[in-house]
């Protein structure tokens, strides 16, 4: 009678092994996803400089701006429209542009070290 209580037991208690039996593949995926997975290259690489962004903005804007001056030619806004959202572009390129100046500006005033004294003396 003792060995029938026993598998009696097991079969009462099969939902809970199939739970504790998921949980534990779970935890084991889990694991192995943390420390065997490794990330691409892609993930490593250092982010875009403020430069290119801006660049990458610019180029948006001359496609916006290509692109809606095709649909006005093909009759998709009216002249008020257009001109409204043209220069709504126009005035976020320069914008851009000038922002695109600045910042190449900045990494071209970088300090470059000071020449020392007795070599411009020496210079003919």
């Amino acid at each position: 009678m003792a060995i029938f209580s026993v598998f009696a037991f097991m079969d009462i208690a099969s939902g809970d092994w199939a739970v504790l039996g998921a949980c534990l593949a779970l935890a084991v995926a889990t694991m192995l996803f943390i420390f065997y997975i490794r990330p691409d290259a892609s993930d490593l690489a250092p982010h875009r400089s403020k430069l290119d962004q801006l660049l990458e903005r610019r180029d948006t804007i001359y496609d916006n701006l290509r692109d809606l001056r095709f649909e006005y030619r093909s009759g998709k806004y009216s002249e008020g429209d257009f001109e409204a959202m043209k220069n709504s572009l126009e005035n976020e390129a320069a914008l851009v542009l000038a922002e695109i100046d600045q910042v190449t500006e900045a990494q071209v005033r970088r300090p470059r070290g000071v020449r020392p004294a007795s070599a411009e003396r020496s210079a003919p």
